[in-house]
């Protein structure tokens, strides 16, 4: 049954299935065949905002109002949320199964949206038992057939009192799945820099996205006490759909690096941020906005200029 939410939206909390992950906005959450991955708060809120209405499009300003509504930012911000959703949701831009780009208008959420009703019916169940009194005051039937209808209610409500017990006790009992850790070989200074998106609208800016990333390995590796995973290991995670915190543990690193490029007119505008793979944290991101006319030249200087800040944010 597709999910229809009620008039003023669905509750913050309330869990949802978004084509194969099942969402948890509570906890800032989605789990997807016994792996659960954290979403930055504000990547959730827009995630909820398309869900709200799968297969419409969405604007760039309607999506800063509900996911960024106590801050200024720019719509960079939207485009940066929307890449680390792909990126854990294991979408491809270019043959997208989650979020589709609407090219000058905003995004739309084309995966199929449902209740996550294996939450609700437990916690109804607990709540009818609650509030069901254990025997009733009044019982019409006389006699016999009364005692027999007074026996049976007592019994539904013991039934589901103890039916609402398992449930909270196995709820309770099995520790959550823990979402990252950092990998016992990797070091403070460790980091993993993976192929930057290509989220140009003609999509056709691949070979100088891989350029800047192979530059940015190149330039943190000549960093002080800096540990950089190898291209061959970094470019191997390229369109794969494999979470950050799987991919940090693999590579023994604390931290991992990604972005994304995008241009318009002759103006080439690249968006890096750094994650800690600990707790899935966003702790560093900026934007670089360079003409076009040297695309090398641009390369060079902006992995200069992000090294120089990662060194300052890693600590």
């Amino acid at each position: 049954m597709a999910y229809v939410p009620s008039q003023g939206g669905p509750s913050v909390n309330a869990p949802l299935r978004i084509g194969e992950w099942t969402v948890d906005p509570g906890a800032d959450q989605i789990t997807r065949d016994g792996t659960t991955v954290r979403v930055e708060t504000r990547a959730m809120r827009l995630l909820l905002s398309l869900a709200r209405r799968p297969g419409d499009v969405v604007s760039i300003d309607e999506l800063l109002g509900e996911a960024w509504p106590d801050v200024i930012v720019t719509p960079d911000s939207v485009y940066q949320a929307v890449t680390s959703l792909r990126r854990l949701l294991g979408d491809d831009p270019k043959q997208p199964a989650y979020i589709a780009t609407v090219p000058r208008r905003g995004y739309r959420l084309i995966a199929r949206v449902d209740a996550w009703s294996d939450v609700q019916l437990p916690s109804a169940t607990a709540a009818a038992a609650r509030d069901m009194p254990l025997a009733p005051q009044r019982i019409d039937a006389p006699g016999r057939t009364g005692k027999l209808v007074r026996r049976v209610v007592m019994l539904v409500a013991v039934v589901l009192v103890c039916a609402g017990g398992v449930y909270l006790y196995i709820r309770n009992a099995a520790p959550p799945k823990a979402v990252a850790s950092v990998p016992p070989n990797a070091g403070n200074k460790s980091i993993a820099v993976l192929a930057f998106l290509d989220l140009t609208d003609t999509m056709n800016e691949e070979p100088f996205a891989d350029g800047m990333t192979e530059e940015l390995i190149n330039r943190l590796s000549k960093e002080p006490g800096m540990k950089v995973a190898a291209p061959r290991s970094s470019f191997y995670y390229k369109d794969k759909q494999v979470p950050l915190a799987d991919i940090a543990r693999s590579l023994g690193v604390a931290y991992i690096l990604d972005g994304s490029v995008r241009s318009s007119g002759k103006t080439m505008r690249v968006a890096a941020r750094l994650v800690r793979a600990q707790d899935g944290f966003v702790i560093w991101s900026s934007t670089y906005d360079r003409p076009l006319d040297d695309k090398l030249k641009v390369q060079d200087e902006i992995a200069s200029e992000v090294a120089g800040a990662l060194d300052s944010a890693i600590k």
